[in-house]
């Protein structure tokens, strides 16, 4: 259990330098950084509802095909 203890305490202390070397050495400002990350997310989510979108139509084509006995 001591061992644990002591990598947990590692784990944090580790994650707390390294967030604040981030933030020292970031090349925008918190609100620049932001909005990159908004808009990164809405793009990544535009092209995953596109995928699904044309994923949808591809298997519904699939569907239509397969009820009709053709192949």
């Amino acid at each position: 259990m001591e061992k644990f203890g002591k990598f947990l305490f590692g784990a944090l202390l580790g994650g707390l330098i390294g967030s604040g070397v981030a933030l020292l050495f970031a090349p925008a400002s918190g609100k620049a950084t932001q909005q990159e990350i908004v808009a990164y997310f809405d793009h990544l989510k535009s092209e995953v509802q596109r995928a699904a979108d044309e994923k949808r139509v591809e298997l519904e084509d699939q569907l239509h095909t397969l009820q009709s006995g053709k192949n």
